[in-house]
């Protein structure tokens, strides 16, 4: 494919931002800053490879000529360095063909994360404290911050519902493969016969929403307050803080009553409810221009049943993908980079296919 027309199209937008990224106003305002400077590091990031890619294909051709040398020496160390830039050079084309796939609008947000006991009563609750610790721990590991935004825990310490919003560099991009429904094959602590049972729980990854993405107009919610329940806690029950705010449009309905201020209940409610209405609203714009995505990788349907964690194998396994990794314990440690990177990959992939299939199509 010749890269050589686009390429000039993107240094002529990256000399361009270069003045605006410099000038003493950019700051002026904020967000318009944040949305040009990524522009400018991912164009930066092409224009780079686009560098490296040329330099390689120079020595490639050069070594092609001196391999076919009636100099012998010449052409043995020609050959011998064929294959290495050889496949250099395709490496670096399919990496021009991904960083020129137009970016996810929502790969730089943040992440609204919720997580549910499925099937399997107390046992799944309890896995699902797990994954809520698994990403706890993957968020320490890796730089990012979490702030739970609302938690319904049983007797057990087992988790019902958790939602929490995960902060830092491009952490949607990296945690939205892992919406689906995540199966765990293990024994119960109160199974007295070393049965095997097996559970499930759900994991959804939202795009955080900001002001700007969705108006909620008041006449479209019903806000209640109540005495916060469940278990746990000094204080809990002594105070109307509990807040459910009802979306009335769409159904949605959103509760929050972890924290103790009735005021930041009802934040953190129109934040998750706000993120809630924005992943449907792209969800049914993307469903009007693809039925159904080919080979989908993580499309963020909560009923696809995407992962297996078998603990007599030490073993988890990602349906979608085909991986499996014999090393569950250190998973659950929050070690999740290779099958998030594979995930990526295959995304990307999958996105290469569908975009020369849109060149190719007839009009």
């Amino acid at each position: 494919m010749d890269f050589a027309p686009l390429i000039v199209r993107k240094q002529a937008r990256f000399d361009e931002l270069d003045k605006i990224v410099s000038a003493g106003d950019l700051y002026d305002d904020p967000k318009r800053a944040r949305v040009l400077l990524r522009e400018h590091t991912r164009l930066k990031e092409l224009l780079t490879l686009w560098q490296r890619f040329e330099k390689v294909s120079v020595e490639w051709a050069e070594a092609l000529k001196l391999a076919t040398s009636t100099d012998t020496d010449l052409a043995e160390m020609a050959q011998a360095e064929l294959p290495q830039l050889e496949e250099t050079t395709h490496r670096l084309e399919r990496e021009i063909q991904v960083a020129l796939l137009p970016p996810d609008p929502n790969d730089d947000r943040d992440a609204i994360v919720e997580i549910r006991a499925g099937t399997g009563g107390d046992e799944a609750a309890l896995f699902a404290a797990d994954l809520a610790r698994m990403y706890a721990r993957y968020a320490e590991l890796n730089g990012l911050r979490i702030e739970q935004l609302e938690c319904s825990s049983n007797e057990l310490g087992g988790v019902r519902e958790m939602i929490f919003k995960a902060s830092g560099d491009g952490v949607f991009r990296k945690l939205r493969h892992e919406s689906g429904v995540h199966r765990v094959q293990r024994v119960p602590a109160t199974e007295a016969q070393g049965r095997i049972h097996t559970s499930t729980a759900t994991v959804a990854v939202l795009p955080e929403a900001e002001e700007v993405d969705l108006e909620l107009k008041a006449d479209e919610l019903r806000i209640e307050v109540c005495r916060a329940g469940g278990p746990g806690g000094q204080g809990v029950n002594t105070t109307d803080s509990a807040v459910q705010v009802l979306h009335i449009p769409s159904g949605t309905i959103v509760r929050c009553q972890d924290g103790r201020s009735q005021q930041k209940n009802k934040e953190k409610a129109l934040q998750i409810l706000r993120s809630r209405l924005l992943e449907r609203k792209q969800r049914e714009e993307a469903e009007k221009y693809a039925a159904q995505r080919k080979n989908q990788v993580g499309t963020g349907s909560r009923g696809e049943k995407m992962r297996t964690y078998n603990y007599p194998q030490n073993r988890v396994t990602d349906h979608r993908i085909g991986l499996t990794l014999y090393s569950l314990d250190r998973f659950l440690e929050g070690d999740l980079e290779e099958m998030l990177s594979t995930l990526q990959t295959a995304d990307m992939e999958n996105r290469l296919v569908e975009a020369s299939e849109s060149v190719d199509a007839p009009e």
